[in-house]
Order: C-alpha cells, then sequence, then structure tokens
C-alpha cells in the first residue's frame, strides 16, 4: 500500500461513514470503522524490522507544483512510533467507542466521520517531511478536534469546550506558520531533513531565534504547555473515546512530536534549551499541584495529562544540551531523550486506560463526581484492577511501566549538575527540586483518582443510576492497555530496542547513525548508590502522608480567587474582545445602506489616491489612442443624460426607465467593441434588472425620502463629493494605467496560448472557463449557496402558512 495514500485512507472512508450509517442501523457504526485503523496498524508493523535497522522510508505526492509544495510521507523511527501510537490507540477507542456509545442515541455519523478525519490528520502530521504539508495537517488536528470535543453540540460546555481549544490552538498553529516560512526563507526549502543538514549555517541567520519561538508556541499550545493548557480541561466535555484519543496518545501529543522532530535544528540555541526544559518543568508542576483539587474525574486526569506532557517536554529540552556538549557528556543527556519517548509510550497506556476507566464509571454510575462516588470495588471489580494499574503506574511505583520511566526522569534532572553551560551551575538545583515535587503531587492524585472512587463508603443515594460492572467489550481496550502496562515493565528492552532507540537516533542524528548504536539498557534496579532511589522513597513517603492528610490542607486551593487564574484570564480577554469590537462596530453600524457605501467609496478614495500620490503614479499620456468615433460620442452622452435623469427625476417610473436606458447604452458599447458576448449577457441583465424593479415597483420606498431642508442639502452634498470623488479616481485610474506599462501585457500571452494551451477560439470564454477556472467556479458556488438559501426561506415559508391554516381548520 502506498504510503500515502495510507495517510488518507481514514479520511476516504469517512465518506462512506454516512451512507453505512443509514443504510445498515442495525449494525453499529464502528464495527465498519475499525478496518481502517487495523490495517493501517498491520501496515505500519511492516516497517518495524527495517526501521531497526536505521532505514527510513519516503514518498512524494505533488500538491502545489508552482509552488514546489507536496505531501511527502517520511517514515523513520520517530514517525514510525507515533503511527503505531495513532493507528493502534486508534483501534482501541474505536472498539471501546462501540459498547460506549448507544447506535440508537447518538449520531454515530457525524462521530465517526470527525474520528477519521482526526486519525488522517495526525497520520500527515507525524509522517509529513515539507513543513508547509505538516502545516496543512496540524491545522486540520485542530479542526477536527473541533468537531469531536463539541460532539455534543447541545450542551454549553460543549460548545465552550470547543471553541476554547480551536482559539488557542489555531493561534499557536498560526505563529508557527510564520516560525514555518521564516525557516524556509533560512534554508531556501521547506523539506525538514535538508534543513537537518543545514542546521549549522541556519543557526547563525538573524530570523534563527524568531522562528525558534514562533514555532514553540505552536508546539506549547497544541501540547497544552504552561500558560496556554487552559483549554485542556475545557475539552473533557468530549466523550470519553475522544478524550482517551486525543488527550492521551494523539493530538497533545503533536507538539511534543514537533519538538522531537525539529531538535536537531533548533538544539543548537541556548534559548530552545531553556525554553523547552523551564516551560516543561513549570507545566509539570502546574498541572500536578491543580490535579489534586478537581473532583471530576475526567478533570483530575486531563490536569494530569498537562503535568505529563511537562515531564517530556522537560525531557526533550534537557536531551538537546547533548547538542552542546562533547564526550561522555552527550551520552549522558542523550539519556534523556530515551527517557522522553519511553515516558511518552508508557504514559499513552497508563493514561488511555485510565480515560476509559473513567468513561465506564460515569457510563455505569451517572456521574464522574468523585465527591459522590465510592465503594466501587466490589460492585466494578474489572474496572477496579484496571484502575489500580494505570494509578500506579501514573504514580511510578515498581511493576508497572510508570515506574520505569519516572526513575530515567529524575535521573535525567540530576545530570544538570554536570552541564556547566549557560548558568547551569547556579539554576540546575531548581530542576530537580521541582521535578521532585511535582512528583509528589503525582503520587498523590493518583491514589486520589482511584481511591476516592473505588474504596471507601458506597453512597447510592447520591448516584443517578445503580452502579454496575460494565459490559465485557467495554473492559477490553482499557484491558489491553493496562496489560501492556505490566508487560512493558518486565520486558522493557523488548520496547526499547524496537521502537524506542530508533525514534531516538531520529532525534540525535549527529550522535546515532543507526538505532543500534543507541547503548541504553532499561533496567528497574539501579543499586543504593543511585540518588533516584531516595528521591522515589521520598516521593512514596510524603505522598502517602499528604494524600491520608487531604481534608486538612486541601482547603488553601479554595483560597485561590477564580479571576486571577489562567482561565479567568482567557475569559477576560474573549470578552473583553468581543465587547471591544461591539464598541467599535456601533460606531460605523447605523443600519443605512447609504452609510455603508459612503465608508466604503470614502474609503476607496482616499486609499487609491494616497497610493497613486506616493507612488507618483499619476500619468497622463494620449499616445496611442484609437480615434472617437460618432456613435461612441452620441452613446456617451446617452449615459450621461441618463445618469442625470436618474438623479433629477422626482417619477421612480422615469427613474426605472432611465437606469435601463443607460444598461442598454453599455451593452451597445460592448456591440461596437466587438464583444457581442459581453453584450448578450448585459442586455439579458438589465432585462432582468428592469423587470424585477418593475415587479417590485408598488412595494418601492419613496423616491423623495428627506424633507427639504439643511439635512437635504448635506446629504446631496455628500452624495455629491463621494460620487465625484469614485468618478475622478477612477477616470485617473485607468487613464494611468493606459499611459504607462510597468509590465508587459497579459494579452499577449492569453493571445498565444488560447488556442494552443486552451484549445479555445474565443479569449474571454477561455479565460472564464481556463484561465480563471477556479474564479468562475466559486461564483457559481456562491450562486448556488445563495439559491439554495432562497429555496429554503421560501419552503420554511410555505410550510409555516401550511401550519397556520390547519391550526385555523381545527
Amino acid at each position: 500500500m502506498s504510503m500515502i495514500f495510507a495517510i488518507f485512507l481514514p479520511i476516504i472512508l469517512a465518506v462512506f461513514i454516512p451512507l453505512l450509517y443509514k443504510k445498515a442501523k442495525r449494525i453499529h457504526t464502528g464495527w465498519f470503522v475499525l478496518i481502517a485503523p487495523l490495517l493501517l496498524v498491520v501496515l505500519y508493523a511492516m516497517y518495524i524490522p527495517s526501521v531497526m535497522d536505521g532505514k527510513t522510508f519516503s514518498e512524494e505526492m505533488p500538491w502545489i507544483p508552482s509552488l514546489d509544495i507536496s505531501f511527502v510521507s517520511y517514515i523513520d523511527g520517530l514517525s514510525l512510533l507515533f503511527s503505531l501510537l495513532i493507528t493502534g490507540i486508534g483501534s482501541l477507542v474505536v472498539l471501546y467507542s462501540i459498547f460506549y456509545l448507544d447506535k440508537d442515541k447518538e449520531n454515530l455519523g457525524n462521530f465517526y466521520v470527525y474520528l477519521l478525519m482526526f486519525m488522517t490528520a495526525m497520520l500527515g502530521v507525524v509522517q509529513s517531511d515539507h513543513l508547509i504539508g505538516l502545516y496543512f495537517f496540524w491545522e486540520l488536528t485542530s479542526i477536527s478536534s473541533f468537531l469531536l470535543i463539541g460532539y455534543w453540540y447541545t450542551r454549553d460546555r460543549s460548545r465552550f469546550g470547543a471553541l476554547k481549544s480551536m482559539m488557542i490552538t489555531v493561534f499557536g498553529g498560526l505563529m508557527m506558520l510564520g516560525g514555518f516560512l521564516l525557516l524556509g526563507i533560512m534554508g531556501e526549502t521547506f523539506s525538514i531533513r535538508e534543513l537537518i543538514s543545514q542546521a549549522a549555517t541556519i543557526a547563525e541567520h538573524d530570523l534563527f531565534v524568531w522562528a525558534l519561538v514562533l514555532i514553540l508556541l505552536g508546539a506549547f499550545t497544541k501540547s497544552a504547555q504552561f500558560p496556554f493548557y487552559v483549554w485542556l480541561p475545557d475539552a473533557m466535555e468530549a466523550p470519553t473515546p475522544v478524550s482517551a484519543y486525543l488527550h492521551s496518545a494523539t493530538m497533545v501529543k503533536a507538539g511534543l512530536y514537533l519538538v522531537a522532530r525539529l531538535t536537531p535544528i533548533f538544539a543548537l540555541s541556548e534559548v530552545w534549551v531553556w525554553l523547552v526544559t523551564g516551560v516543561g518543568i513549570l507545566t509539570l508542576f502546574w498541572g500536578s499541584f491543580f490535579a489534586v483539587k478537581q473532583t471530576d474525574l475526567k478533570a483530575i486526569l486531563a490536569f494530569s495529562t498537562v503535568s505529563q506532557l511537562g515531564l517530556i517536554m522537560s525531557l526533550l529540552g534537557i536531551g538537546s544540551i547533548a547538542y552542546h556538549v562533547t564526550g561522555d557528556l552527550v551520552t549522558t543527556y542523550t539519556f534523556a531523550t530515551f527517557a522522553a519517548i519511553f515516558h511518552l509510550l508508557n504514559h499513552a497506556t497508563f493514561k488511555g486506560s485510565l480515560f476509559m476507566i473513567a468513561g465506564i464509571v460515569d457510563h455505569e454510575t451517572g456521574t464522574r463526581d468523585i465527591r459522590k462516588l465510592g465503594g466501587l470495588m466490589s460492585l466494578m471489580p474489572i474496572s477496579f484492577t484496571i484502575a489500580m494499574i494505570g494509578s500506579l503506574s501514573m504514580a511510578g511505583i515498581p511493576l508497572f511501566n510508570g515506574f520505569l520511566s519516572k526513575e530515567m526522569f529524575l535521573d535525567a534532572t540530576l545530570s544538570l549538575q554536570h552541564v556547566g553551560l549557560y548558568s547551569m551551575d547556579t539554576w540546575w538545583i531548581l530542576i530537580p527540586v521541582v521535578a521532585w515535587i511535582a512528583s509528589v503531587f503525582t503520587f498523590v492524585y493518583s491514589l486520589y483518582f482511584v481511591l476516592h472512587t473505588f474504596r471507601g463508603k458506597h453512597t447510592p443515594e447520591l448516584l443517578p443510576k445503580k452502579a454496575h460492572e460494565a459490559p465485557i467489550g467495554m473492559l477490553i481496550s482499557p484491558g489491553i492497555l493496562a496489560t501492556l502496562v505490566i508487560v512493558i515493565f518486565f520486558i522493557p528492552n523488548f520496547f526499547g530496542n524496537t521502537f524506542i532507540k530508533p525514534a531516538v537516533a531520529a532525534i540525535q542524528p549527529s550522535t546515532y547513525a543507526l538505532p543500534s548504536d543507541v547503548g541504553f539498557k532499561i533496567k528497574a534496579w539501579h543499586g543504593f548508590d543511585s540518588p533516584a532511589l531516595y528521591m522515589t522513597l521520598g516521593i512514596f513517603l510524603v505522598g502517602y502522608l499528604l494524600y491520608r492528610t487531604l481534608p486538612k490542607w486541601s482547603v488553601a486551593y479554595s483560597k485561590m480567587p477564580a479571576k486571577v487564574t489562567l482561565n479567568g484570564v482567557y475569559d477576560w480577554l474573549m470578552m473583553l474582545s468581543e465587547s471591544g469590537a461591539n464598541q467599535v462596530s456601533s460606531l460605523y453600524m447605523k443600519g443605512s445602506i447609504r452609510s455603508y457605501l459612503i465608508y466604503i467609496f470614502g474609503a476607496i478614495i482616499i486609499l487609491l489616491a494616497s497610493t497613486m500620490w506616493i507612488k507618483d503614479a499619476f500619468v497622463i499620456s494620449f499616445d496611442n489612442l484609437a480615434p472617437i468615433k460618432f456613435f461612441e460620442v452620441l452613446l456617451s452622452l446617452l449615459i450621461i443624460i441618463g445618469t442625470l435623469t436618474i438623479l433629477i427625476t422626482k417619477s421612480r417610473l422615469t427613474a426605472i426607465i432611465a437606469l435601463g436606458a443607460v444598461g442598454y447604452t453599455v451593452a451597445l458599447f460592448f456591440i461596437i467593441f466587438k464583444a457581442p458576448d459581453l453584450a448578450l449577457t448585459q442586455l439579458v441583465i438589465e432585462t432582468v434588472s428592469v423587470a424585477l424593479f418593475l415587479g417590485a415597483f408598488y412595494h418601492l420606498p419613496k423616491l423623495n425620502k428627506h424633507e427639504k431642508g439643511k439635512e437635504d442639502r448635506k446629504f446631496r452634498l455628500t452624495n455629491f463629493l463621494i460620487a465625484l470623488g469614485v468618478g475622478i479616481m477612477v477616470t485617473l485610474i485607468a487613464i494611468s494605467a493606459h499611459s504607462q506599462k510597468l509590465v508587459p501585457s497579459i494579452s499577449e500571452y492569453y493571445k498565444k496560448t488560447v488556442y494552443s494551451e486552451a484549445g479555445g477560439g474565443n479569449i474571454v470564454n477561455v479565460i472564464l472557463v481556463d484561465y480563471r477556472g477556479f474564479d468562475t467556479l466559486f461564483e457559481i458556488s456562491v450562486l448556488t449557496i445563495a439559491s439554495l438559501g432562497i429555496i429554503a426561506m421560501i419552503t420554511l415559508r410555505l410550510a409555516k402558512k401550511k401550519g397556520e391554516r390547519k391550526v385555523e381548520n381545527k
């Protein structure tokens, strides 16, 4: 199967989903959808042996050849790992959704179309070698996630969460596009591989830091880093399958992927090291601290996701130090990159299972409010087991994969004492301290999530539904992920050699030529002389004490005013922008079409006159003018007389006839200038226009609306000045355009190519159909949409009248 076709396979299948949803209602639509991710998992798994040997694969499909823009699919260790996560977790999410979403109550046609669209977008992001293609898929993830988060669009919170995620991630995407364009300017290419080969040269460019900051804005907003994380908790209003997919394994990992992919380009800058590491550590602490405050199961997991994403981001930042050191220190800091990718894999397994368990609890009890839950262990033993495995892994307890990568994280932060760069010898101590404190809160919210839900006293009177275990079909997906949590702990190096090392070699190509050169081994025991061991013991001890005393100190959260939170800042900015826009628009939106025309024409006069004055573009030349014939003078006089008649007549009928005369006279001009097709079009338009005016004659307003006086004179004077200004400007532009030829006329190109290239004889028709084909297509589309809107309004009005008659008859 073609690599590019594999990317677009989900969205191609999405085209048929509405038909399958309507025609096969007895079968859950998810069973049809499940085919695509399962097929892709098998396809990408076939690349594993070759990628482990250091091979890469590439395929290109032209998109906009004139701008040298193509869809380029590139598979190496990093993109393959993400592709397997996207399709593997995607398969489990689709299977889970089959049992979670009721086929008789939910609009599954829309849901799976959005989900498949998102899958294509994510595959495109992680496999694109062309920056513009990557940006295209990046924004497609924002659009599809907006639709998925707002799937239950009748709920206010769903619409709010969808809009919030769209506003923040699209803002970051636009900033990122600016960074991509700067990279393209510096390297004269948009190929990521070619830019990596020029990294040393690009780093010396004046635009380098600007591109770095803009691209990191895109990565930080997508991966919910501080302070942009505020959209992620509100996105939990989406159905649980969406949360499990977007916010544990895919969308929020896109920013991490971007940082990892572009590390070989930007890691040479200390700004990159400080921003990626610093923002990651701050996000880790912030998310873990506020996760304990939450009372909604999915909100706890949302803030924990923010925290875990910060952990991975900080590791990528520490790993980039490898580009600044030599000798054994290179291995010391590439170890952080290894830990980052390993934790990224672990996080997808335990967090995906926990999101699914949160959905099961909600599905089977009717609530996610942890204050109403408790004592579910005996009623939902399988769910409790899976939740315990995922929570203990997230807490970093042995026998679960999260323990391994958490230990590696602590070791990586401690390694900063050896760096000796960029004042790290002064500030390095803060990073392991903050990491340790954040890990303590991670331990607390992990226990809080599972024990407050499944242990304690059961209060059935507070639950909307009688609690019971979920059906087996809903437990398969989280069960598989929980099994992986344990399997990875016991055979970590199998996954390390298969997935992690090829990804690290892709991120650190200057250090490792082949994945086999990455010499790290994952082990659970590092000996008693390991500082990370004692940090872990401290985390367990302090974390357990804080959990046991949670009711006593958690009241501190209530002392924080809501208005000074980042959510409060976001809400204030949105309200400010909305009220500001309303105030500005109220200055000129008066409800008068005449006023709007004055604004438009006045702006045209000012802008065009200023431009022509600044550019010294007023040129008048009478050379090469065709002789003026008698009929042309006569027709010009007719147009002038008709126009003046419209202005001075007091009869509406006379004005309509004069307006038609002006239009028909213009059609005669077209005939004289040998443009019969334009003349025919003009005649048809004028005939229809006059007929419509006459048909609506009775309903037209009075001609002399204003009373005689100062207001009338002022009104007429304003109209006169605007009309005179527009007329003079158009005339001067026409004369200047004829009088000077800054570039050769395009008419010669049309004359030479109209027959040979377009196969037509009529230049005007060929221009409309071929050279301006898209323009004409869009015009037709606009007219079609307008026609459909008119038909819909007429149909609704007729239906309303019909309903009123039925009521009267009754």
